[in-house]
């Protein structure tokens, strides 16, 4: 059986691409239809057989924002008439493939577009959209909820997403979460020492703890960055923050001298800042959060907003903690009721090994094979 996999853009690295290279783990021969590949931003992706659109050869298209009005035409160009079954994997245009009756399209939805519907007023405060009239937003709405019946079958990464595939395209979905244990399998490969700390080749990563508060996210506007920056300024702890992004000049403009940004890191080097840090701060509203899970593997617990993925992945008072309002107050009422909460790191960890790879490719293929009788390797 022959597979190909479509995905909105290859210009980054975050969860989204981790779900990418499971489903190459799943699925190694399938080549990868994109709009745009930046091989710079993302040399992960030299795995896969990529196969770009007419947009790759345009000027000013590797930032996506800039042409939206494109992506559809360009997930429309694309032929898949040689393959059985495309997994589309997509927040954005890639599930508006055309195929043909004998063609199979899955849609693993990371969460309908988010710009024109659950992100709409976050995303039109930002310079980088307010571009785009509203016709233009009114066209690429009624495209985004016609080219949303286009796949045979939906799964959401988490009920939150599957809410809103229910709510904006009036599509049935099933759940399966993506796979967070990556970096815990290239610890179980690393041993070192340094300031006579010690991580061991063992079931479970040793719990180093630091005086530090973490974040690992893109620092993008609905992260909520900023919120964590104002709050750790206030309080004056220590907060290091990992990841690069269009606001990252703004945040170091606002950061004080407690917070420390140390831009894009490999999984190898995030191992020392997960396994020595107090807990990472959640602060945004997002799909799932495979950063909650990272975090969580490696025993630490997570401070994050009590709302979408969170919810699904943190055990309230036992593996981290919620806030209620994303306000400088309710985070720091939190963050003031961890300082006196024991959390044993067992349990984390514990938490955090339902999210599996082992359990990903057993659910993803359950899905799959009633309805296409796919099959991949046997083990």
């Amino acid at each position: 059986m022959k597979v190909a996999l479509a995905y909105d853009r290859l210009n980054k690295w975050g969860g989204a691409e981790r779900v990418l290279l499971a489903l190459h783990k799943l699925y190694p021969d399938a080549p990868l239809y994109t709009s745009v590949y930046d091989k710079e931003k993302a040399p992960w992706a030299s795995v896969f057989d990529v196969r770009t659109s007419f947009l790759q050869g345009l000027p000013f298209t590797m930032n996506h924002e800039l042409f939206a009005t494109l992506m559809p035409l360009a997930f429309e160009s694309f032929n898949f008439d040689e393959f059985d079954l495309v997994i589309s994997v997509t927040s954005e245009a890639a599930k508006g493939i055309i195929t043909k009756p004998k063609t199979q399209h899955i849609c693993y939805c990371l969460t309908p577009t988010r710009y024109l519907w659950s992100g709409y007023g976050e995303y039109f405060k930002s310079s980088i959209f307010k571009f785009l009239s509203k016709p233009v937003v009114w066209y690429l709405r009624a495209w985004d909820k016609s080219a949303a019946q286009r796949p045979d079958a939906y799964i959401a990464i988490s009920k939150e997403v599957q809410t809103r595939i229910s709510k904006h395209y009036g599509r049935e979905s099933e759940i399966v979460y993506p796979p967070a244990d990556s970096i815990k399998h290239q610890v179980s490969s690393i041993k070192y020492k340094e300031n006579k700390n010690e991580i061991l080749n063992t079931k479970y990563i040793l719990h180093n703890t630091g005086n530090y508060f973490l974040i690992v996210s893109r620092l993008v506007p609905y992260k909520k960055i900023d919120l964590a920056v104002k709050v750790f300024n206030k309080l004056k702890l220590p907060l290091k923050i990992i990841g690069a992004g269009v606001e990252m000049k703004k945040l170091k403009a606002m950061a004080g001298q407690t917070i420390e940004f140390l831009g894009y890191l490999t999984d190898k080097e995030l191992v020392r800042y997960y396994s020595e840090c107090k807990a990472l701060i959640f602060p945004g509203l997002e799909d799932f959060g495979l950063t909650i899970i990272e975090a969580q593997s490696f025993g630490k617990p997570v401070i994050a907003f009590r709302a979408g993925g969170a919810l699904e992945t943190i055990l309230q008072g036992r593996t981290g903690l919620f806030f209620s309002e994303q306000t400088v107050e309710s985070l720091i009422r939190a963050i003031k009721q961890f300082n006196n909460l024991t959390i044993d790191p067992e349990d984390c960890v514990e938490n955090a090994e339902k999210f599996s790879f082992k359990r990903f490719k057993k659910e993803f293929m359950r899905t799959i094979d009633p309805l296409f009788d796919c099959s991949i390797v046997s083990n």
